[in-house]
């Protein structure tokens, strides 16, 4: 159902989520359900799309969650029936942003599928998640509103399509720069300068 954040997958189940599970190992195997390399998440997204369920899209580092980001993914599920979120390698981070990512891929994709929002979690290693976008052929492809929609890598191919694409309000003061920042100042050490 669209705009909720319940599971497409077993509704109504998700608030009680918590109470069913037994021990970390039964928690631990559900997150790992939702994390697909690409081919086999392209095949499990046909057959949900043949359910006329609704995919969003969304990619990044995530590296370092905070509250920004959870309130960035809920606002982008409740666009659609499931969300998959796309994570750079850690490679592919690097190129992006030197000395990062702090929080490895494993570690990044275990995380992100924690979320009850989160659906599915895949990577890339490419410098753009346009393969995976042409792939995976979303209905709706959510970025942060920080991007103009013309610097939005699969916008126009998701448009092409009849799919629209999302540009999240982000949460202000929210960020990983400021995390960082935060810790090196408390350290007595120099801050960095970009917001990231």
């Amino acid at each position: 159902m669209k705009g909720s954040l319940k599971s497409t997958k077993k509704p109504g189940k998700i608030c009680n989520l918590t109470s069913t599970l037994k021990n970390s190992t039964e928690i631990d195997s559900l997150a790992e359900a939702k994390i697909l390399a690409p081919a086999p998440l392209a095949d499990r997204l046909s057959t949900l799309r043949a359910q006329n369920q609704r995919i969003v899209f969304t990619n990044g580092c995530f590296d370092l969650l905070h509250i920004g980001h959870a309130r960035y993914l809920a606002a982008a599920r409740r666009r659609g029936d499931l969300l998959v979120v796309a994570l750079n390698t850690d490679e592919s981070v690097s190129g992006i942003k030197p000395g990062r990512p702090i929080i490895p891929l494993a570690e990044r994709q275990e995380l992100m599928a924690s979320f009850f929002f989160v659906d599915f979690v895949t990577q890339f290693s490419e410098p753009t998640p346009l393969n995976l976008i042409q792939l995976f052929r979303p209905h709706v492809l959510a970025k942060g509103a920080d991007w103009a929609l013309e610097n939005i890598v699969g916008a126009k191919e998701v448009q092409a399509w009849g799919g629209e694409v999302a540009r999240i309000e982000l949460v202000e003061g929210k960020g990983t720069t400021q995390i960082i920042n935060k810790i090196l100042h408390s350290h007595g050490l120099a801050h960095q300068s970009k917001i990231i």
